[in-house]
């Protein structure tokens, strides 16, 4: 196998670059390789605030949490969920209320991993291999149906995910599918990349190293495009924002020029 083949899912290759692992390094872990450090530094030598953006999107990820939360909602399903960082779901949910079931999904294999062995003493917290494109698989995993009852409110986090999606089509209706188990006092956080006003040539150079990952593309959409992924919901003040602008606890004036993540919170009454 070349460096650039695509193994199994279930196979750990350390040559071809992932978006986890690469997300992992932006915010300052150390579970990645040298393909993907060499993926997110070229990344990070077009736009050098990403590390700032992706740090700020952990931050929207706690607010968001805690404040469902609080709301009383205890299940939480994280699709998407990366490697584990600090302020991970299960730790923002089960400070606030002790009893909040917590499954994470991931397609990479090393989350799998990593996670398993974090969770192993949590029986109220698991991890899940299954892929965002195949969403009734991920509602049916007996994992999942496990922990969480869809008959009861729930908080699906699609944070930094539909955008490794390229079909417009297909995020929608990923999107609705998931929406439909979705009970009553539910709530749908989602995080979603922007381009903001940035150089054709630089979009093209990052999506383009996008393309070398496990993943193989990254598709920013505008405010317009993710707001409808809301559709039908009660979306939480401040509406859909900046991620660091969305309820923050600092005065913040988000600079929409920027590439980032946009952020929002919609309520299913």
């Amino acid at each position: 196998m070349t460096d650039h083949e695509q193994a199994p899912s279930w196979v750990i290759n350390p040559h071809v670059p992932s978006v986890a692992r690469m997300y992992d390094y932006y915010l300052g872990g150390k579970d990645n390789f040298a393909a993907d450090r060499e993926a997110a530094e070229h990344v990070l030598s077009i736009m050098p605030y990403v590390r700032d953006f992706t740090r700020d999107n952990r931050a929207f990820l706690s607010r968001s949490v805690r404040l469902i939360a609080n709301a009383g909602v205890r299940q939480f399903l994280d699709i998407g969920s990366g490697l584990p960082t600090r302020e991970n779901v299960h730790q923002v949910a089960q400070q606030t209320a002790p009893d909040s079931r917590v499954v994470y999904v991931d397609n990479d294999p090393i989350v799998l991993a990593h996670g398993r062995a974090l969770l192993a003493e949590n029986p109220l917290t698991t991890v899940v291999q299954a892929d965002l494109r195949e969403p009734k698989a991920i509602l049916d995993h007996p994992e999942v149906t496990a922990r969480i009852d869809f008959g009861q409110p729930v908080a699906l986090l699609l944070l930094a995910v539909l955008h490794f999606v390229a079909d417009d089509e297909e995020a929608a209706s990923i999107v609705a599918r998931l929406r439909e188990r979705l009970a009553p006092g539910s709530y749908l956080v989602i995080s979603h990349g922007h381009a903001g006003r940035v150089s054709k040539e630089e979009e093209i150079s990052v999506t383009s190293t996008y393309k070398a990952t496990k993943t193989g593309n990254l598709t920013p959409r505008t405010s317009d495009q993710i707001l409808t992924y809301f559709d039908g919901l009660e979306l939480l003040e401040p509406g859909l924002v900046p991620v660091e602008a969305w309820r923050p606890e600092y005065d913040v004036t988000p600079d929409w020029s920027k590439a980032g993540f946009l952020g929002g919170v919609g309520y299913l009454p």
